[in-house]
């Protein structure tokens, strides 16, 4: 188990505090959704953590298989609906890897990263588009 301690800081903005590490990640509302826009927001965490765990689960296979990812990056976009009530409408995630590797390497990787427990977490409502791109 993990504990994070959140605080409303006020004006719509939270600071949270990991347990485990003490690192501080702090939050606001979107400029569109009354707030300054000056920190991640609340549903900007959900497309950050989603590129980041797809990130985590392919790192795990690459060590394993001795391949170096470093320097791999993800571009993450994400829409929210025009309809209410206010929900992520969907999240593209381009994957860019700097990587020269066959196709059953690259396979095992995209495939690694499709099992994301976050990934796993966000199914249903939210439209998912993942590509990677391979930079040869």
């Amino acid at each position: 188990m993990v504990q994070v301690d959140v605080t409303y800081t006020g004006d719509l903005q939270c600071r949270c505090v990991h347990g485990p590490s003490g690192q501080v990640l702090l939050t606001d509302a979107p400029v569109d959704n009354n707030g300054k826009g000056e920190n991640f927001s609340p549903t900007d965490l959900i497309g950050t953590a989603l590129s980041t765990c797809m990130f985590t689960i392919m790192g795990i296979v690459a060590k394993r298989e001795g391949i170096d990812l470093a320097g791999a990056t993800c571009q993450v976009r994400k829409e929210m609906s025009t309809q209410l009530p206010r929900r992520i409408a969907k999240l593209t995630l381009e994957f860019n890897l700097p990587a020269k590797l066959g196709l059953a390497q690259r396979l095992k990787l995209e495939n690694a990263a499709r099992t994301c427990p976050v990934g796993r977490a966000v199914t249903g409502n939210i439209e998912l588009a993942v590509s990677f791109v391979w930079q040869d």
